[in-house]
């Protein structure tokens, strides 16, 4: 049943596939599933983040232009500064500085190209509230097999719709904050973009739009799946409040300094909830440093009552024994650590020769994801982040699905209209189709998988009270549904998440 891969097995099997014909006029053209994937490597921008235990200096920033340097940010309840322009000559003095316990470059963080698996006129209804009431309502409600599969539409049928009072933070690409199914959840005053190439974007080509436009597309699709209207398509809440931290730029790339500065910006901007879809990790050599950093911002963000949820990663790896790479951001005990899970087909008929019937949601959703990472130390629970079926030689099978003939289980959002295509000669920026604002597209990955987790938590703030998320955890582990192996499962941790047993339902 485990199934086992790698993002690039993946993405090679499918090129020939890229140009099938889709089965029915709304349907997507089928392209390569790219699950987002995330690694570091170190950064050459002279930029070092560094630590104190006993408090840094007041006069931290003359004492780091001396050397040639500046200061980007200082957080004192964490203990951490983040500086730049200082060279490697220059870098070892900064250990010297008073308060300062350690100094370490900055890593530069990719995200592994999400491509979408089509970009499809929505069909939208026009009352957006009466979907936010009754989620199943939206018009590509039939297509979401991730929101059945963990139960959301008991929790909606219950009352139980998140409330606004009750935040959850998406550390991604940014957000397209006025995309029908996100306008008016979104709470611009307490987000923030850290992504200073996209900042420059904005304030020149698109003055009129909030710093955290999703250049990228991953971002709001993230966001879609903790909450949405449901004007096309459900999230697990559908009136919770979300706040954008943008700290990867429009190709997917980062910094982990300013990941960092994100989650501190969420605990400090009272989320309750905080959406990592960062998954991955660094390699153990000469970067066992690094944890302690992350460690650092993570028990300050569990302090403040924030609960953090991220993505376990799609490179297919064992991480209880991957002695090369550290899985970082699931290696601290403070986080809901998310596997993927998804139907590899969906069950269907051919009732006459030119028509498809398909069951309401596929018996099969419940299989590991070929690209998830596993492992029974790392992994705290399943979540769907979509899958797709593979033979013995690692070919992608197609098959047929509500939506066309096509790859994989997609997870579906609108797709963000400011998503850049590329640029022109004069470094103009070239949008996608979606900037027509009623384009849906897919994803999949434990980026996909991650936001379900986070909008179930937000749930269980409604119910049981903010400021408490060691108990949130517990009580999403608990009421998980026990698969695989009994117990804790490598590819499943707790089991597969569920809405309706989390709320009693």
């Amino acid at each position: 049943m485990h199934r086992s891969g790698s993002f690039m097995t993946l993405a090679g099997a499918v090129t020939a596939l890229a140009a099938m014909a889709a089965c029915s006029p709304d349907a997507p053209n089928p392209v390569a599933p790219s699950p987002s994937a995330s690694v570091a490597a170190p950064s050459a921008s002279g930029r070092y983040i560094l630590a104190s235990n006993s408090g840094l200096p007041a006069d931290l920033a003359a004492q780091v232009a001396k050397l040639g340097g500046s200061v980007v940010r200082v957080h004192a309840g964490a203990g951490i500064a983040v500086v730049a322009g200082i060279s490697d000559a220059k870098a070892s003095q900064l250990a010297s500085i008073k308060g300062v316990s350690d100094v370490q470059p900055d890593m530069v963080i990719s995200l592994g190209t999400p491509v979408a698996a089509a970009e499809a006129d929505a069909s939208a209804p026009a009352d957006a509230i009466a979907s936010q009431a009754n989620p199943t309502t939206a018009s590509r409600y039939a297509w979401q097999w991730n929101m059945r599969l963990i139960g959301a539409d008991k929790a909606w049928a219950a009352g139980k719709l998140g409330s606004s009072s009750v935040t959850v933070a998406i550390i991604d690409t940014g957000i397209d904050y006025d995309a029908l199914d996100l306008n008016g959840l979104v709470d611009l005053s307490r987000s923030t973009s850290f992504v200073a190439s996209d900042n420059a974007i904005t304030s020149t080509y698109f003055p009129s739009r909030n710093p955290i436009s999703d250049y990228n597309g991953h971002g709001t699709n993230v966001a879609t799946q903790v909450s949405s209207k449901a004007v096309a398509l459900a999230g697990v809440t559908s009136k919770t409040t979300l706040i954008g931290v943008k700290v990867l730029d429009a190709s997917g790339h980062g910094s982990l300094a300013d990941v960092l500065n994100g989650v501190l910006w969420a605990a400090d901007n009272k989320a309750d909830v905080a959406n990592m879809s960062l998954g991955g990790g660094f390699a153990k050599a000469g970067n066992g440093r690094y944890v302690g950093l992350i460690n650092r911002v993570f028990n300050y963000a569990s302090r403040k009552g924030t609960l953090v949820v991220v993505a376990a990663g799609n490179d297919g790896a064992d991480l209880d024994h991957d002695g090369n790479n550290m899985p970082t951001y699931c290696s601290q005990p403070q986080v809901v650590c998310v596997s993927a899970v998804g139907p590899t087909s969906w069950d269907h008929i051919f009732p006459t020769p030119t028509t498809i019937a398909f069951s309401a949601s596929p018996s099969n959703s419940d299989i590991p994801a070929f690209f998830t990472n596993y492992g029974r130390s790392a992994i705290s629970v399943a979540g769907p982040g979509g899958n797709a079926m593979v033979d013995a030689a690692g070919n992608i099978v197609p098959s047929y699905w509500p939506w066309g003939f096509d790859l994989a289980s997609w997870v579906w959002s609108f797709c963000s209209k400011t998503r850049i295509a590329g640029f022109t000669s004069t470094g103009v920026p070239v949008l996608t189709v979606c900037a027509a604002g009623n384009r849906i597209s897919g994803f999949i990955g434990t980026s996909q998988a991650t936001p379900h987790v986070a909008g179930l938590a937000a749930l269980l703030v409604a119910e049981k009270g903010a400021g408490h998320p060691a108990q949130i955890k517990a009580a999403i582990e608990q009421s998980a549904v026990d698969l695989g192996q009994p117990g804790t499962d490598p590819y499943f941790g707790k089991g597969r998440i569920s809405v309706s047993n989390a709320l009693g339902l």
